[in-house]
């Protein structure tokens, strides 16, 4: 249990907090949400950065860095399925079956006896989940704070791309603020997609026996 390690296990632990937040339907525990989630993702630059200074980067940490990073995304985008009707439901399943997927990977690469390594496009694609759920949760604040926002988005039916267009081209007043999380998901999900297909490509030979150091034997 050193440094860097507690603020991945820190990282779990904001989680609870931020789900009674963000459910919470006033702009105040909204704001506490976002917060919270701003400093939950600060912990993921600050563990690695404390474990490359202090010299205390352990296989431990590397698995447990990637995992708290998905528990939090998970976490944040399942919450907005249930506060954001237009976010289609396929896109959260299939960035959760990718995080799925790459943990696999993960545990079967240490079986193995080597590491997965995060690629660059991964870190990429995670720091833009992250900035992606800050500007979400900020447009949900914004929501809160006026009333015909949510009327507006309760007479539309489940979002596509032909309906986003649409929407862009009218005369509503809020349709920024309508679409917005619909966009930002739709692009997290391309990055998603593109990074899990990249780890497959690179890394197939993990799904290949033997499966453990020992049967190689």
């Amino acid at each position: 249990m050193n440094i860097p390690n507690l603020l991945t296990l820190s990282r779990i632990i904001l989680i609870p907090l931020f789900l009674y937040l963000i459910f919470t339907p006033t702009v105040e525990h909204r704001i506490w949400a976002l917060l919270i989630f701003i400093i939950a993702s600060l912990t993921d630059f600050l563990d690695g950065w404390t474990a490359r200074r202090l010299r205390q980067e352990t296989d431990t940490g590397k698995f447990l860095d990637p995992l708290a990073d998905k528990f939090l995304v998970i976490s944040a985008l399942i919450a907005f399925l249930f506060l954001d009707p237009l976010i289609p439901l396929w896109m959260v399943i299939v960035i959760i079956a990718r995080d799925l997927l790459i943990t696999l990977m993960r545990y079967l690469s240490i079986k193995k006896g080597s590491m997965l390594r995060t690629s660059k496009l991964g870190k990429f694609k995670t720091a833009f989940q992250m900035i992606g759920i800050i500007v979400i949760i900020m447009v949900f604040i914004v929501r809160n704070s006026i009333k015909n926002v949510q009327l507006e988005i309760n007479q539309l039916s489940a979002l596509k791309l032909e309906t986003v267009v649409e929407i862009l081209n009218s005369n509503l007043v809020h349709k920024w603020l309508i679409v917005c999380p619909y966009l930002i998901m739709a692009v997290v999900t391309f990055l998603t997609a593109l990074s899990g297909l990249r780890y497959i490509i690179t890394n197939w030979h993990l799904f290949i026996p033997p499966y453990t150091q020992k049967d190689a034997k």
